[in-house]
């Protein structure tokens, strides 16, 4: 019997099938500090050499990015509300030849006219004239108490060479959460802004997604050990508690992350690394790590027979299960490296673990993994 969180893990698969519809590649949501912005930058980096994009677009698409991450920080430097519906956003994604770079923040709604009125003005401008009206303000400096603000929006439409999009979702009497939408480059400007709505508009129901479970952090893509090393700093910069607990969790999340990295089932040829979802969550004083990825469905009756029966041993009984199994030589390959990191993720978890299976096709399933830590 699949042991399944019905109130939890139905969401798990729609989530990551919204992220392949819009080609999400990573979200970020919490506090952003230097570690987290260069774990970020590294992890987008990877990716954009995995697709093999022109100097030009990478160029442009990390300049942007650096911008956008710039303007979080500054704004959440300006308000003391840190609680987690309110943290910051990051989401970048690809559709086709389009890149979207997201960003969201909490701003007080006595800025909003101010945000509102430059932003217009900077759609209004051609390029020529958006570099001038770029001098202009560096060197009289007025648009902002911090100067920055302004100056990395014009920046972010002179970089893009497309308009800047954006939404103000009302929060509270005081504040708003401030949407801006950025795409980098591409030739057909009326196409691309078209799709941009559609995008940014989807990105908002995933938010909202987030907010509910309080989800940190989602990467979805390819899982290789380059992308793993780059998305464990970021989340090594997210992480909160002592130090122990720390160990534990990065401990598991590590686990998990090599169980996609190694064991995943590929449906195309042409990956460089296996696709899958993975992401933290923080709920109820607990941190909840769960990873998604495609399965053959000839394999899932033996690894759901496995995960039940490492549920249901006691810890002595799993710690002499997992040292049989990491001494019986006869058994080799996958199946038994699966099996020693799901006793290891148990064990170390100290949680039965959560698991599900959605049927893709005849012959994929989507395998969705999830255990949880107390704080």
């Amino acid at each position: 019997m699949v042991k399944k969180k019905k109130t939890y893990l139905d969401y798990v698969f729609t989530l990551y099938s919204a992220m392949q519809e819009d080609n999400l590649g990573h979200i970020y949501r919490g506090k952003f500090t230097q570690e987290i912005t260069d774990g970020i930058l590294s992890l987008t980096e990877t990716n954009l050499q995995k697709e093999e994009e022109s100097p030009k677009i990478k160029k442009r698409v990390y300049a942007i990015m650096v911008e956008c991450l710039q303007n979080i920080t500054r704004h959440q430097d300006d308000i003391s509300d840190s609680s987690p519906e309110n943290y910051g956003l990051f989401v970048i994604q690809k559709q086709e030849s389009k890149y979207f770079i997201t960003t969201g923040n909490l701003i007080e709604n006595q800025n909003i006219a101010n945000i509102k009125n430059l932003i217009q003005k900077i759609n209004s401008l051609e390029k020529e004239e958006l570099k001038e009206y770029y001098k202009k303000v560096l060197i009289e400096g007025s648009l902002s108490s911090k100067g920055g603000a302004g100056l990395g929006l014009i920046d972010m439409a002179r970089k893009s060479g497309n308009k800047l999009r954006y939404e103000f979702k009302p929060i509270a009497n005081k504040f708003s959460y401030f949407y801006l939408h950025t795409i980098p480059s591409l030739p057909d400007l009326e196409e691309t802004i078209a799709s941009g709505e559609d995008s940014l508009e989807n990105i908002m129901k995933i938010h909202n997604v987030l907010n509910d479970e309080n989800i940190l952090l989602v990467f979805n893509g390819i899982f290789n050990q380059e992308s793993m090393i780059n998305l464990l700093s970021t989340i090594q910069g997210q992480m909160s508690g002592s130090e122990t607990l720390k160990k534990k969790v990065f401990y598991i999340i590590v686990e998990m992350l090599q169980n996609i990295v190694k064991h995943a089932d590929k449906r195309k040829e042409d990956f460089s690394g296996s696709p899958g979802l993975f992401f933290i969550s923080e709920k109820q004083n607990q941190y909840i790590i769960t990873t998604g990825n495609y399965i053959l469905n000839n394999k899932i009756e033996s690894l759901k027979n496995n995960i039940e029966k490492i549920n249901n041993l006691s810890k002595p009984e799993l710690e002499k299960y997992y040292n049989d199994l990491l001494l019986d030589f006869e058994k080799e390959g996958d199946s038994k490296k699966t099996g020693l990191g799901i006793i290891d993720i148990r064990i170390k978890s100290g949680n039965k673990i959560i698991y599900s299976f959605d049927k893709i096709d005849n012959q994929f399933s989507f395998f969705t993994l999830q255990t949880d830590i107390v704080i």
